[in-house]
């Protein structure tokens, strides 16, 4: 276990907003709950604050461990004293996104004027929304200014805060993102949300309390796992091995390593996420557009006044070089402070969670 939170469990807390949240399409929530762990504390002058950002599947939990967990927060390595987040000089903060099933309102939750969970009643938010959810949050903790880091969706949220909050963002810190989505992964997603959707069990959202989706969930999973992986890494793992036996069987059951360890994290993903907070996550960042808002990159980039550190993975061929490059080609162009570097990585989009070491050299460096 790790010795920072041997003697600490970390535990999640949750914050009722007390102001309307206005939507992209047109709606407007109220009393959203935010689920959210902090580490390390807040300075007097409220602007030592990082606002990390998960990404599509992920939660508040970040870092340490929760009474009773075998293993740690999903960014444990990034996040603690001494450590590229280092805590002992910041203040750290992860928030569970809106539409989440993790503590924040979503899909899940129950619906005041109901008395049921939302399900497919639950409004279509963006990710500008979610945003908008995590500043009512980082104002009620009267943070001043703020750093924003995250990798995947969370550089998403990283971009927008970025732009539509020039005044409290000081840096930013983009990991394996990109300004759009595109046609490729909006197609995985489609595909991922089909198998949702088709389940026989989906009963149009309404399965709350009865047999759950979860094998359109796990086939959701399986085919969003296969994206974060390179073909390198997949062939180094698993190659043409076969799953416990020496010769093939000749039928339709698993016959290869690679399909027993699809089935297993589909399996578990199953038991820790909700189908319909995957169906609204998804198309939020199938809908984030920031050229398309804002006329170009160059009109978006040109709203920041923060500094940019951009990080990409050789081997990321979900979010590749190419997108990482075209952010940064647009803040230079917009006179804007950016550090770009690239990471040799075989572990495909996935190695923004595994390849700490050179992230934090990096990221210890901008952060002074």
């Amino acid at each position: 276990m790790n010795t920072e939170y041997e003697e600490k469990y970390i535990e999640t807390k949750y914050l009722t907003l007390d102001k309307k949240i206005e939507l992209d399409c047109g709606k407007s929530l109220e009393n959203i709950t935010v689920a959210y762990e902090t580490y390390g504390n807040l300075n007097e002058k409220g602007d030592n604050a990082i606002l990390v950002l998960h990404a599509l599947t992920g939660d508040a939990h970040a870092a340490g461990y929760h009474k009773g967990d075998k293993k740690p927060g999903w960014w444990d390595n990034m996040i603690g004293s001494g450590k590229a987040f280092d805590t002992d000089k910041y203040f750290v903060i992860c928030s569970n996104i809106l539409g989440g099933c993790k503590g924040t309102t979503g899909p899940c939750s129950i619906n005041s004027q109901t008395g049921k969970e939302w399900a497919l009643d639950f409004p279509i938010i963006t990710i500008e929304d979610t945003v908008k959810v995590q500043k009512a949050l980082i104002d009620a903790l009267n943070i001043k200014k703020i750093i924003v880091a995250g990798g995947s969706m969370g550089g998403m949220q990283a971009i927008e805060w970025s732009i539509s909050y020039p005044e409290y963002v000081k840096k930013t810190i983009l990991i394996a993102t990109a300004p759009r989505l595109s046609a490729q992964n909006i197609a995985f997603n489609a595909v991922a949300r089909n198998a949702i959707l088709s389940d026989k069990n989906f009963n149009n959202g309404n399965y709350y309390g009865k047999e759950s989706p979860e094998k359109g969930l796990a086939i959701a999973r399986m085919i969003g796992h296969i994206t974060y992986l390179s073909e390198d890494a997949m062939h180094n793992k698993f190659a043409r091995k076969l799953q416990n036996k020496s010769k093939l069987d000749f039928d339709f059951n698993v016959e290869f390593q690679v399909e027993s360890y699809l089935e297993h994290q589909g399996q578990i993903f199953v038991d820790r996420f909700d189908a319909n907070s995957y169906l609204y996550i998804s198309r939020a960042c199938d809908y984030f557009d920031i050229a398309q808002k804002n006329g170009s990159l160059e009109n978006a980039f040109s709203k920041t006044n923060s500094e940019f550190l951009v990080i990409c993975f050789s081997s990321d061929w979900l979010f590749p070089p190419s997108q990482s490059q075209e952010i940064v080609n647009a803040l230079m162009k917009t006179g804007k402070d950016v550090s770009f570097l690239q990471i040799e990585s075989p572990a495909g989009h996935d190695a923004f969670l595994l390849e700490f070491e050179a992230q934090t050299k990096v990221i210890k460096s901008f952060l002074i």
